[in-house]
């Protein structure tokens, strides 16, 4: 498999002969002229997310993060340290799946995620900066290193992304992109229903309110990873094989309950084991299926046991940051702007 070429003169950018992968665009934006038109709706619904962190006041969080529970307080600090690396390497890697995605309109829409990542990057910089003993704050930094199981957990992604990038080709390709889908559709939701969980509790709001932004953008993600491999089998049906693809979703279940379980387990009020276990299998089985795939992965758990907490998270389009959970219908933020022209959409 070979990145597309940045300047190509030969390129041919007509609609008939453009492909999201394996194409011979020009790699000019010409936005009137798009063949997946989902990404138009989408370029506008990413564009009006800008948000900033520090708009966000956290100076309410710092007396009651001193009086979470000795469990409550590891998991804060835990899944911080995870999420930190996930959108760090996801601002790095981005670029490189980029390099092999050949239709223009959704270039762009990579580029925003790549921005939009690295807010998140700087969101968890703020909450870390805010909140936590300055003593404390390298520990939660450098976690990844000093756990095993959340080494392990970080480890399956990071190493099919590097494996690509020292060995590109088609299989390194699907498996880039199915782990980029459940990296940004599997394993952020237990650390994000956490902080909704304390929420609940009026604790650790501020903390709550940046994560529900970083939410709102992930879901939207999600999204555009489904778009671009549901694009992927139209056009290649063989692209990514069920079985693997399978096998994959199995082992990033298996990860994620191991690693909410490490982190959080029964000490945390309102989470346990049983709950991670059934919210994890139900997630899988949604995303197994919006990406086309018949059936369900895991028979007896179709039900989300922390449906009290969407209204927290605002998944279902209420209040201030609205969406919806699995489509790509997304509204702005109040902190966002409206964004003018390209009204021809």
């Amino acid at each position: 498999m070979e990145p597309k070429r940045l300047f190509n003169p030969e390129g041919d950018d007509s609609l008939d002969a453009r492909r999201i992968i394996g194409g011979n665009s020009t790699n000019i934006f010409n936005l009137n002229n798009v063949r997946y038109q989902w990404a138009n709706k989408m370029y506008r619904n990413m564009m009006a997310n800008f948000w900033i962190p520090e708009k966000i006041d956290l100076a309410a969080d710092i007396e009651p993060y001193k009086h979470l529970t000795v469990e409550e307080r590891q998991a804060y600090d835990g899944i911080l340290s995870f999420l930190i690396f996930l959108d760090s390497i996801q601002t790095n890697n981005l670029s490189n799946i980029n390099d092999y995605i050949t239709a223009p309109e959704v270039n762009l829409l990579l580029a925003i995620q790549q921005y939009q990542e690295a807010v998140h990057s700087q969101s968890y910089q703020y909450i870390v900066e805010s909140i936590i003993p300055a003593e404390r704050r390298n520990s939660i930094y450098d976690k990844w290193r000093t756990d095993k199981v959340l080494f392990e957990r970080n480890k399956y992604v990071a190493q099919i992304y590097q494996d690509f990038l020292d060995t590109p080709s088609d299989e390194g390709f699907y498996r880039v992109l199915i782990a980029n889908y459940l990296l940004e559709g599997l394993y952020f939701y237990n650390g994000f229903n956490f902080f909704y969980n304390l929420a609940s509790r009026h604790l650790m709001i501020g903390t709550s309110e940046v994560i529900r932004y970083i939410n709102r953008d992930e879901l939207t993600h999600c999204v555009l990873f489904e778009l671009i491999v549901r694009e992927i089998r139209e056009l290649r049906p063989d692209f990514f094989p069920p079985e693997e693809v399978e096998k994959m979703f199995r082992f990033a279940v298996g990860q994620e309950i191991d690693w909410t379980n490490h982190i959080i387990g029964d000490g945390v009020l309102g989470v346990s084991e049983e709950t991670t276990e059934m919210y994890t299998k139900w997630l899988a089985n949604e995303r197994w299926n919006r990406l086309g795939f018949p059936g369900r992965l895991y028979e007896g758990f179709d039900k989300n046991p922390y449906q009290h907490l969407e209204k927290l998270a605002d998944t279902e389009g209420e209040g201030d940051v609205k969406s919806n959970f699995f489509e790509a219908t997304v509204s702005a933020y109040n902190q966002s702007s409206v964004v003018d022209g390209w009204d021809d959409f």
